[in-house]
């Protein structure tokens, strides 16, 4: 597949036009499998910011991305559980700034995830 397809570029970039094809292209079965449970939408979360920060993005980029998928989430997507409800009403009342934030945060939360499955402790 060409680098055309991807929402990032090798050397980095974060093309957030090209976030929605690629969530998009994901099948109903993936999405299901990663929103059905909160637990395992934070282990998707850490595995995508841990490739990101391999392909050298930083948080602000990442940020950038998460708040693009943030945003499709809402518009498209029903909370399966009550932390997505939640997230999802967050998204609704707050204004650009704050979805910023929220979207730094929730990066943050993907790192946390990561570090702890890492260490064997229990969130």
């Amino acid at each position: 597949m060409s680098e055309r397809n991807h929402a990032v570029t090798k050397d980095g970039d974060v093309k957030a036009s090209r976030i929605e094809d690629a969530l998009e292209r994901m099948s109903a079965e993936d999405k299901e499998n990663i929103l059905s449970d909160f637990n395992a939408f934070k282990s998707y979360l850490a595995k995508r910011v841990k490739l990101a920060k391999a392909i050298g993005l930083n948080e602000e980029q990442m940020a950038v991305a998460a708040q693009k998928i943030a945003q499709y989430l809402s518009e498209r997507e029903e909370p399966r559980n009550s932390e997505e409800a939640l997230l999802q009403e967050l998204w609704k009342v707050g204004e650009e700034q704050e979805r910023h934030a929220l979207a730094h945060m929730l990066v943050r939360l993907a790192q946390q995830n990561d570090t702890s499955s890492q260490s064997g402790s229990i969130n």
